[in-house]
């Protein structure tokens, strides 16, 4: 599982024109499932994101939690983070898990992250999307779960 999060001003996700999703300060986390993933790879992920400490303190330190500055989420499905670009020109998506049990992880996610109480919004899963965002900082991060 990896995760790309972006620590955002605003963000939002749309589908065929139509916004589905929006936040205000917070994280955008781009998420990929990789086979073999399972319900404890979910768990520690969350544990990272609800935890990282990347937004700033009053003396400008990234030293808060989203928890501690109450910050929102965009949830968006992203398997071409899986992807393989070491040979050739054309990435091989090998280890991206099957959209079914990718699909599954993914809400697993999105229904645990909410379970800490944060504002959750999410992508359409498998759709193509249009991903807006006002970065702050920019501060961005990999994490893998």
């Amino acid at each position: 599982m990896k995760a790309v999060i972006q620590r955002v001003k605003g963000s939002s996700v749309s589908v065929d024109g139509k916004i589905i999703g929006r936040i205000g300060k917070g994280m955008l986390v781009l998420l990929g499932v990789a086979k073999g993933d399972a319900e404890h790879n979910v768990e520690d992920l969350v544990a990272k994101v609800a935890q990282l400490r990347m937004f700033e303190d009053e003396h400008g330190k990234m030293n808060l939690s989203a928890k501690e500055c109450q910050a929102e989420f965009l949830v968006v499905s992203q398997f071409t983070l899986l992807a393989n670009c070491d040979k050739g020109r054309r990435p091989s998506f090998d280890v991206a898990a099957a959209p079914e049990q990718a699909k599954v992880l993914y809400e697993l996610f999105i229904s645990k992250l909410r379970g800490h109480n944060f504002k959750v919004e999410t992508g359409q899963f498998a759709a193509m999307m249009d991903v807006s965002l006002v970065n702050d900082g920019p501060v961005t991060f990999v994490l893998d779960g």
